[in-house]
């Protein structure tokens, strides 16, 4: 008999690490279906306006506060909305931690109420992942029928007029990429082992996320990119913008982690994107000190993990708050991916900027004691 999960709801379901999108927000999406009496596309779950309000927040006539989704520019938010209630499909381009895969799958649920059709673009994906696949038991006793075939997300979005999400376009071959060229121009799907096909219902659509710094991986033909709008998310306009992006979605994923409810130290966590703005920039925030930029990216994303790790140290290793020394070694584990040359540019910056920051010698401190403990590794070293 399989035992009932450790840690499960007082009415027996399990409390899920990371619900999909709809999961998490069914309220605020009920709300807005229940007040929106705008024009909906086919199949649409709500009006074009509505999934701009659930994207950026606002509250509705009932008093409902819908809760920001995304923060930057409505107008791009809108762009990529409108691309949507046409026939072409969307790519979501940008830096990683853009927030182009939560855009993506926000998007999803608030048109289909599914966010969970997703093709995730690596290496290794096939074009069945796109196309559809065989039930090789059935296919081998019975031959090629439907009841042998096992449709891609892509097939059943097609059937239920839903969006379709592939995720890391560039990062699949060009043979897996050119297999969407016939869905999104013609939105059809042949079956050429049926003689037949699928034809797409209407409200049907594409949402595909590409990483800017994959150029040059498996370049899009430009037969396909003709099928897409291209919308480019950029990064955080503002460190104000970024250090408000990152306490909410800490404060998110910490009600998922059982960490306590109080948010980050906003001063904790503006060091940490400052710290992550300026190495990215190569220029300290007062344009009077040039900086070398370590090979890691440090997106918005990595500041999110990093102020996360910190609160879970603080939680259950220390006194509960936030402090210096619960990030400073999430700070080094992002900043360094190259032992051959990130540690120079950290220890440059260390000594150059954060040493001369009154209000952080508690930062330099942890970051020292961190490194005389053998946690920053020598260039060149194992």
């Amino acid at each position: 008999m399989r035992a009932a999960p450790a840690d499960s709801s007082p009415t027996g379901s399990p409390h899920l690490l990371r619900p999909h999108a709809e999961q998490a927000y069914a309220d605020e999406l009920a709300a807005l279906a229940a007040a929106d009496t705008r024009q909906r596309p086919p199949s649409w779950r709500l009006s074009p306006w509505a999934v701009v309000t659930y994207l950026l927040g606002g509250e509705l006539d009932d008093g409902t506060v819908v809760s920001a989704k995304y923060i930057g520019s409505r107008r791009l938010v809108e762009v990529a909305v409108a691309t949507l209630a046409t026939d072409r499909a969307l790519l979501l381009l940008g830096s990683p931690g853009t927030a182009k895969t939560w855009l993506s799958e926000h998007l999803a649920a608030a048109i289909s109420g599914d966010s969970t059709l997703v093709v995730q673009g690596t290496a290794g994906t096939s074009e069945d992942a796109v196309r559809y696949g065989w039930n090789y038991a059935r296919l081998i006793a019975e031959g090629p029928s439907p009841a042998a075939l096992v449709p891609s997300p892509v097939m059943r979005a097609m059937t239920t007029g839903s969006v379709a999400r592939v995720e890391e376009l560039t990062r699949m071959g060009a043979e897996v990429q050119d297999a969407l060229i016939t869905v999104l121009s013609e939105k059809t799907l042949p079956i050429p082992e049926l003689s037949s096909e699928v034809q797409a219902v209407a409200g049907f659509t594409v949402i595909a996320t590409a990483n800017d710094r994959d150029r040059g991986v498996n370049e899009m033909s430009s037969a396909l990119r003709r099928r897409f709008n291209t919308v480019v998310l950029p990064l955080p306009a503002s460190e104000d913008a970024e250090v408000e992006i990152v306490t909410r979605r800490v404060a998110e994923i910490g009600r998922s982690l059982a960490l306590p409810d109080e948010p980050p130290p906003v001063d904790e966590v503006r060091r940490v994107v400052r710290i992550f703005r300026e190495l990215r920039a190569g220029v300290t925030g007062d344009g009077r000190t040039t900086l070398k930029s370590p090979t890691a990216t440090l997106s918005t994303a990595e500041a999110i993990s990093v102020i996360t790790g910190g609160m879970t140290l603080a939680t259950h290793f220390g006194d509960g708050r936030l402090g210096a020394e619960d990030i400073a070694a999430g700070l080094l584990g992002a900043v360094i991916k190259d032992p051959s040359t990130d540690p120079v540019v950290w220890r440059e910056y260390l000594e150059g900027v954060v040493r001369d920051r009154a209000s952080w010698a508690d930062l330099y401190r942890a970051c020292r004691d961190l490194e005389e403990d053998g946690a920053l590794a020598s260039p060149g070293g194992a």
